[in-house]
């Protein structure tokens, strides 16, 4: 605001109830600001345009000029609206649609022209009034007109209405520095309820349709009601800017505060003769660590430039606490601390055998690598990897392993990790940034050659942050890990005296490079026999003392444990028969508090449907008598082996070949492979029969559909190893040869008939074992497989190595 419009500040209290000769026409002025309300005096400001000869002489006429609001909602050419922001009042012709028609009538009380050509008009608010007819002739917006007066009911609701608004007043003149003095005192003094109210709400500088709403509004009370909710909220702002206000000076006097007592500290320290703070105290707590420690030569000039650097950044600095930080990690990190290593084979064994029961093959690996680290401590051998499904004791394996040589062991998942960061570091130029999970590990356990078990290493994951998997080869490598270069650290640290340990769930998943690097030991899953002795040494005794039971509260027999686990934890481990005998304990547990007499709770097989609900798993038994074209195969899951039936039909049709089963790409190759060979082989055997032989039967499946099924349909099923099984089924359905009751087999078919070797031989001979099997045919490869086989499962089975289809025929069918 100008000099000159500071002389005329809103003035109120004039006599406006005088009378006046009014116009009958009036000139209008639009406005965008907040209305001058009747009884006030205050400046318009018109540019030399808009100042135009016309309008001075109608001013000069008449004497008055009425003020309307501009509707905030105004259209262009185009009928769109304009935002508020965007009108331009000095560029733009304000048509009558353009404002609101009730406005305020004004007495001119004087002219002033300005150095820059424009006219400062000091006007006083006469009347509220209502613009009825505009005359369109006219250069200027001008009207007809007719004024109103406030309606005003005096009574005691307006007496109260009155004090509540001056009590609010009063209320927001202690935060709001527009209620001054000046203000209040006009307020207070006001000749009118309607003029303290217009008063009022010309202070509070309400926008546009709120503004034009009160202007409208001629019962005083309705006015008053309408300035109390208006109040009330520039009351709840006026109390956030305060608290915003209040927050940023605590915040300022905090740290000046900070700062004086630091200065004045310091003063006192330099009196009493304390000259070490804290700066001081972190670089003489660095020092005298770097005394006791031995640091490798690249490493310790290093950390020298870094402390030296430290000395001359200022405390406050961000850099300060990078450096510092860094240093911490410097001389945190066991460079040279290790752990007496201690290899005993006899107490190494006897750890392994406490904590794991059967993993003989693994076992002895073990043993053999042990028996390698006693006769050369510094034996730099390959990285071992555990491999095998949830729950077979790859963890704890790698805990005996460290407690068998005296060492630390720390396991961290790699489960999901896509950031090579995380094992390499960050660089510091980041913010927040720190060591990879390789370096924490080594300061948390303070030695530099403890057992570290990198879990999960099956699971890494990959992004555009980089591969941890191939971070992992530096790491992993005997020939580079005695150099391995954390990304923080930027300095070399020996890694070869650390042990790594891996685990995989499936190490088709590990990559290449990275599995060249590791000797995998396989850990199959435990047999039924060895469950059931884990769960009486391990988990039975482990579970009572973790629910306050004892033996004497439950007992659970072999037949109840052996069903349990064939029907409800059939995974190779022992994880969920673990978790569903704890089920069983808190069952006994609810029974103990609830009797009033103690008693043993002894479930038998039929009570576990009960506790444990329905079963997950269904036996399949041996089907007898199996009629020609159902053979039945020898499947292995991650559940451990099954047997599945093979069925053949013939359908009405020439030489086509159905298949169903949820089949996967290879199983599904290897009943192609099967029906081709088949085919040929009859075709053959016709050819070279003495007897006669009708053409329908010496092409059989070129004379008919065949469809192959394996149930059951909802589970996907892959793999090569059913190709024997589907070639003789084919071939039982064509020659109408039942197979040898009892019989199951498992094998890979070649093209030209010979049996290639498959995997899980373990399993499948158990499950076979388990359905009342008892001829097994198997490749000739895989009879060295069955030394994995406990001899009191082997017993009553008898297998027949083949290493062509021809002997698979003359097993399955007997020669009657």
């Amino acid at each position: 605001m100008s000099d000159i419009e500071n002389e005329y500040q809103v003035q109120v209290g004039a006599d406006t109830d005088e009378n006046l000769d009014l116009p009958e026409t009036v000139v209008i002025i639009p406005i965008m600001n907040s209305p001058i309300f009747p009884g006030m005096i205050a400046p318009i400001i018109l540019t030399q345009d808009k100042f135009t000869k016309e309008l001075d002489d109608k001013l000069l006429s008449s004497g008055f000029v009425a003020l309307n609001l501009v509707k905030s909602d105004l259209k262009d050419e185009d009928g769109k609206f304009v935002p508020e922001e965007e009108i331009d009042l000095e560029n733009r012709v304000i048509r009558s649609g353009d404002i609101y028609k009730v406005g305020v009538l004004c007495k001119v009380v004087k002219k002033l022209k300005l150095p820059d050509g424009s006219v400062n008009i000091l006007v006083h608010g006469i009347k509220r009034y209502r613009a009825f007819e505009f005359l369109e002739d006219s250069k200027l917006l001008c009207a007809k007109y007719e004024v109103f007066e406030d309606i005003l009911e005096a009574d005691d609701e307006l007496d109260a209405y009155t004090r509540s608004v001056i009590n609010q007043v009063k209320k927001i003149s202690e935060i709001n520095p527009y209620f001054n003095e000046e203000m209040k005192l006009a307020i207070f003094n006001s000749p009118s309820p309607g003029a303290l109210a217009d008063l009022v709400a010309f202070a509070i500088s309400l926008d546009i349709p709120e503004a034009q709403d009160f202007l409208e509004t001629l019962v005083v009370k309705k006015r008053f009601a309408k300035l109390l909710v208006y109040l009330r909220r520039e009351k709840d702002v006026a109390d956030i800017q305060k608290k915003i206000s209040d927050e940023v000076n605590d915040k300022v006097n905090k740290y000046q505060r900070e700062y004086f007592l630091r200065e004045q500290l310091k003063v006192i320290r330099s009196e009493l003769g304390m000259d070490e703070d804290e700066k001081s105290r972190d670089i003489n707590r660095i020092r005298e660590k770097l005394e006791t420690m031995e640091l490798p030569e690249e490493a310790l000039k290093s950390v020298n430039e870094e402390l030296e650097r430290l000395e001359t950044i200022p405390d406050t600095s961000p850099e300060y606490n990078v450096t510092r930080t860094y240093l911490n990690w410097m001389v945190d990190l066991p460079w040279s601390n290790s752990t007496e290593e201690k290899v005993d084979i006899s107490n190494a064994r006897k750890v392994l055998d406490k904590d794991h029961y059967g993993l003989e093959k693994a076992k002895e690996r073990i043993l053999e690598f042990l028996a390698v680290r006693q006769l050369k401590p510094k034996y730099d051998g390959t990285i071992l990897c555990l491999s095998g499904p949830p729950g077979v004791g790859k963890t704890s394996l790698g805990r005996s392993i460290a407690e068998s040589l005296g060492r630390k062991f720390y396991r961290f998942s790699l489960g999901g990790m896509r950031d090579e960061a995380e094992i390499k570091g960050h660089r510091r130029t980041y913010v927040g940034a720190m060591p990879g999970r390789i370096m924490q590990a080594l300061k948390r356990v303070e030695v530099n050659n403890p057992v570290l078990m990198l879990d999960e290493i099956d699971k890494l994951g990959t992004s555009y942050q980089g591969d941890p998997a191939s971070a992992l080869l530096e790491v992993l490598d005997p020939e580079q890990n005695n150099s391995f270069i954390d990304h923080y650290l930027d300095v070399p640290f020996d890694l070869s005296k650390v042990l790594f340990i891996a685990t995989a769930n499936y190490i088709g998943n590990i990559p290449a490079p990275l599995l060249d690097r590791m000797e995998i030991i396989e850990l199959s899953g435990y047999t039924i026999e060895e469950k059931i002795s884990i769960a009486n040494k391990w988990v039975i005794p482990k579970q009572l003392e973790k629910h306050g039971l004892t033996k004497k509260d439950l007992t659970l027999p072999v037949a109840t444990i052996k069903k349990l686990i064939s029907d409800y934890a059939r995974e190779p481990g022992v994880r969920v028969m673990e978790q569903n005998i704890a089920k069983i304990c808190r069952r006994a547990a609810l029974e103990k508090v609830s009797r009033k007499r103690h008693k043993l709770f002894k479930p038998t097989p039929n009570d576990l449907e009960g506790i444990l609900g329905s079963a997950r798993f269904q036996t399949e038994r041996a089907q007898k008598g199996l009629q020609p074209g159902v053979v039945t195969g020898l499947a292995w899951t991650s559940f451990g082996g099954e047997i599945l039936y093979i069925e053949t039909i013939p359908l009405a049709g020439k030489g086509t070949f159905k298949l169903t089963g949820q089949l996967g790409d290879v199983m599904n190759e290897s009943a192609n492979i099967a029906y081709s060979y088949v085919k040929t082989l009859l075709q053959k055997e016709a050819s070279t029969s003495k007897k006669k032989v009708v053409e329908e039967d010496s092409d059989y499946l070129s004379n008919h559909e065949v469809h192959l099924h394996l149930p059951a349909g909802a589970t996907p099923k892959d793999g090569p190893s059913a190709g024997i099984t589907m070639a003789t089924a084919l071939y039982s359905l064509a020659s109408n040869k039942k197979i040898k009751p009892s019989l199951a087999m498992t094998g890979e078919l070649s093209l030209t008939g010979r049996v290639l070797p498959v995997g899980g031989i373990k399993e499948k001979v158990l499950a076979a074992k388990r359905a009342g099997i008892k001829h097994i045919i198997l490749p000739e490869d895989n009879k060295k497989d069955l030394k994995e086989v406990p001899e009191n499962h082997r017993k009553g089975l008898k297998f027949y190595p083949v290493s062509h289809f021809d002997e698979v025929l003359k097993v399955a069918f007997s020669k009657k």
